[in-house]
């Protein structure tokens, strides 16, 4: 294989500039106009979420002053210095073009960017080609489907979205190759995989990648220089584990048999935890993948540290677990733990949104990337989100605010959750002719046979609830009842998931009114917001 695809310069990552208008641009470019871009637009949400670690890497390496960047170690020894050298930073406001073009072009070895490199192609490992090969040694790939997140793979892989089989894969284009090799990197499964033979045995199995089943939150600003900059994780955020930092792309392969590197601030905190092994194959223009090789890259025990951009939810054994994705709930259901303190709550905040630079707070957001899936092979949905400008409201810039924020959160969770018990109460009721719909008779309730009402009222409820949290979420409203407008809310959900005529039935009716009950008794006073 020869070169072809240089990601520095070719058109392959999505944005949208100051003015509206949509471009592709390339690593240099990204850098050199990040002070224009407003947005970035990749539409497979876990390569954004990979790609922006990359990108807070070599921002790392670019952005500083006086000749001293962000990643290097001087500043790095004094949170405050380092936090001074930041705001340097983004006071000049962008990227100096000579210190970006002395990276890409001097600090990293020619052809460490090429997609398609015959010695060191980007994120990859040449040394599949020989390695993934069958018992009599022909090549063994795992075929493009493979890579692609979405695609159908196997004889009974369904197909859902396009007509892509492994008896016909279609090409993949280059640009969005490298959109899922980073996918595949940060989330892929694990379990069985393409085998590889380094030894005399053949292993085919590999462990999750680092991301697996995650939503990561990135603090957003107005442009995306000020977002990467404050991507860049804090230096106290990794342990100092000593050796030298270096991204994949910034040296040599290493041996799959070997102990793995200390984990170093920041480009293997970022960029240093794969555990799968990659290997695209190009068309013969160089313009299209065919093949992919996809497999283990070690069988050594994951280095154990805090992720920069998830929150830790508390388990039930006092310790903490990154916060899973779930297709099904919103980023609003999130905003109270990205603003209370972490000492005060039962999860932890993300380390990127600690120190925060006062000046910025009322103009940051928090983007969210997340895919829903399971710890092995099984793939649900991906999902992006953007907050509007909360971060100016964190506990320790505007107490009042985060609490009042926690209360709305709150107040929106027991709703839900009562109108989750009101509907299936009321659907046994209706369904039981014999049932007793007083008031304080029992009724007994199967999990398994919740009933049609339930789900029809959650599925309405949530979206008219964050309407009615973003409503309540300002500080005209802070100290104000929370609860009763939730409370509304839900009683609405209800009723269109019982429906007009059905409420008619004398029986319906009077289970619409015990569930109804069910959702007025949180405004008694004994359990008043």
């Amino acid at each position: 294989m020869g070169g072809g695809f240089d990601l520095r310069d070719e058109p392959w990552i999505p944005v949208r500039l100051a003015d509206g208008a949509p471009l592709r641009l390339g690593l240099r470019g990204v850098f050199k106009r990040a002070h224009e871009i407003t947005d970035l637009e990749l539409p497979v949400a876990p390569a954004a979420a990979g790609l922006l670690r990359i990108l807070a890497a070599v921002t790392a390496r670019v952005a500083g002053a006086h000749g001293v960047t962000l990643g290097d170690p001087g500043p790095a020894e004094n949170l405050q210095d380092w936090l001074r050298l930041r705001h340097k930073v983004l006071r000049h406001g962008r990227f100096e073009p000579g210190a970006v073009d002395a990276y890409f072009d001097g600090a990293v070895p020619a052809g460490r960017f090429d997609l398609f490199d015959a010695a060191r192609p980007f994120l990859q490992d040449p040394r599949l080609a020989t390695e993934c090969v069958t018992a009599s040694g022909e090549p063994n790939p795992s075929g493009v489907n493979k890579l692609v997140f979405g695609r159908p793979t196997g004889v009974n892989g369904a197909i859902l979205f396009g007509h892509f089989t492994d008896a016909a894969p279609a090409p993949v284009p280059a640009a969005e190759a490298a959109w899922h090799l980073i996918a595949q990197l940060f989330f892929g499964p694990s379990g069985q995989c393409t085998p590889r033979r380094i030894t005399d045995q053949r292993t085919g199995s590999t462990d999750a990648a680092p991301l697996r089943k995650s939503v990561s939150y990135f603090p957003w600003g107005r442009e995306l220089f000020t977002t990467l900059v404050l991507a860049v994780p804090r230096p106290d955020t990794a342990p100092d584990e000593g050796g030298q930092d270096a991204c994949p792309w910034e040296e040599d392969l290493r041996s799959p048999l070997a102990p793995l590197e200390p984990l170093t601030w920041p480009g293997r905190l970022l960029t240093g935890r794969f555990r799968h092994a990659a290997l695209l194959v190009p068309s013969e223009d160089h313009r299209a993948v065919t093949d992919a090789y996809l497999t283990w890259a070690t069988h050594e025990r994951p280095h154990r540290v805090r992720d920069p951009y998830q929150i830790l939810d508390r388990r039930t054994d006092g310790g903490f677990q990154p916060r899973e994705a779930d297709g099904a709930r919103a980023l609003w259901r999130d905003v109270d733990a990205l603003l209370l303190k972490t000492s005060r709550i039962d999860a932890q905040r993300p380390p990127c949104l600690e120190e925060l630079p006062k000046a910025l707070r009322p103009t940051l957001r928090v983007r969210a990337y997340g895919f829903d899936q399971d710890g092995q092979q099984k793939d649900s949905v991906w999902f992006q989100a953007t907050t509007p400008p909360v971060l100016q409201w964190q506990e320790e810039n505007d107490r009042s605010m985060a609490h009042h924020i926690a209360r709305c959160h709150e107040a929106a969770e027991r709703t839900g959750q009562r109108l989750e018990l009101a509907a299936m109460v009321g659907w046994k009721l209706s369904a039981a002719p014999a049932a007793d719909a007083s008031p304080t008779a029992k009724v007994r309730l199967d999990r398994r046979k919740p009933g049609p009402w339930a789900s029809a009222a959650l599925h309405r409820f949530w979206p008219a609830a964050e309407d009615t949290f973003w409503r309540l979420a300002v500080p005209e409203q802070a100290g104000t009842e929370v609860l009763r407008p939730f409370v509304e809310t839900a009683l609405t959900a209800l009723d269109a998931a019982v429906g007009g005529v059905s409420r008619a039935d004398i029986r319906v009716a009077r289970a619409r009114s015990r569930a109804r009950g069910l959702l007025l008794a949180l405004l008694r006073p004994a359990t008043a917001d």
